[in-house]
């Protein structure tokens, strides 16, 4: 027998005749208005729920539970479907039945279940959450985990378990919002469903930062610069050299043997008019690849998309077998 499996076991051994008795008596605002006869068939139904939790049969433990509660909404009977559904893992209705339970206190239940049933409560309490949708848009369909909840405008509350969920806003001529959050245990949030009409869904994006384009063409222009700095200071180098070379005529032979530092002049000529035209080329090709980025990064219209949430859970369970967690991840 697991842990669970035995705490059902002490819980509601020997736990009728007290709690019932007590609830009998007219004075206690959870018999108020319940006629004897009612109270008498809810409590054999209920002794007949705790025959079958006895024998693990949980769900023919809850049904009868229910029977009675249909006859007497008393807080022991509230307690002992919650422990039958505890083990059928259905969180949300195990949490509503053991807030029932606790409605009045301990004075409906033995002092040692009272506080077992909050014990509970915190635990299952992990296990939902609550959510609130609203929606303002005339007609739009809205859903909860597949199921239509309202149409808009209006507003829906709703406990679910904890983890992810998904909600769909959708209307004609809208585009749908759908998000999947994940709601954490005990977590309260409200989502807002928005809809936005196709025309008027369109966003310009560029497919890089705006300043790329206008860079490479600064760059480009730059280079060129350099290029035609380059090349003036190589037609400098070149006349200078050519006047070196008019002044320094042999008499005797009529020709000119240029000294060393007149042919480094025309040697820096010469690469400096290298280096122009390859910083010419290169610049060129800066502000053609510049001209083309403008061109390519121009806004684009594009169909705006529901942005949906990201968020990581580890969410701890209890399960007919014991306790654990889950990890859920969404994007």
């Amino acid at each position: 027998m697991t842990l669970r499996g035995w705490a059902v076991t002490l819980t509601m051994v020997g736990f009728a005749g007290a709690a019932m008795a007590q609830a009998r008596e007219p004075e206690r605002p959870w018999a108020k208005g319940v006629s004897a006869s009612a109270q008498a068939r809810a409590l054999e139904i209920f002794r007949l729920g705790n025959a079958a939790l006895k024998e693990s049969q949980w769900l023919v433990a809850s049904d009868h539970y229910r029977e009675a509660l249909a006859l007497w909404d008393h807080p022991a009977i509230n307690y002992n479907l919650a422990l039958a559904l505890l083990q059928l893992d259905q969180p949300i209705e195990t949490y509503q039945r053991l807030e029932a339970a606790l409605r009045y206190g301990a004075a409906p239940l033995d002092a040692d279940k009272f506080e077992q049933a909050q014990r509970y409560h915190a635990l299952v309490e992990k296990q939902v959450a609550r959510l609130t949708l609203r929606c303002d848009l005339e007609g739009a369909v809205v859903k909860l985990n597949g199921k239509q909840v309202f149409v808009a405008p209006g507003t829906h509350q709703a406990m679910v378990r904890a983890g992810p969920v998904t909600v769909v806003a959708a209307k004609e001529g809208y585009l749908t919002n759908e998000q999947s959050p994940i709601l954490r245990g005990g977590e309260t949030r409200t989502i807002d469903l928005t809809l936005r009409a196709e025309e008027q869904a369109v966003e310009y994006r560029r497919l890089f930062a705006a300043w790329i384009p206008f860079a490479t063409l600064g760059v480009g222009a730059a280079l060129a610069g350099g290029g035609v700095g380059l090349h003036l200071s190589a037609r400098s180098q070149f006349a200078a050299y050519d006047r070196g070379v008019e002044g320094c005529v042999d008499q005797a032979t009529g020709g000119c043997v240029p000294s060393l530092a007149l042919a480094a002049l025309r040697t820096q000529g010469q690469g400096q008019q290298a280096g122009a035209i390859a910083l010419y080329g290169i610049g060129g090709a800066a502000v053609a690849a510049g001209a083309v980025l403008l061109y390519v990064n121009r806004p684009q219209p594009y169909r705006a998309d529901v942005k949906l949430e990201s968020s990581l859970l580890l969410l701890p369970t209890v399960g007919p077998n014991g306790a654990g967690a889950s990890l859920f991840l969404s994007f």
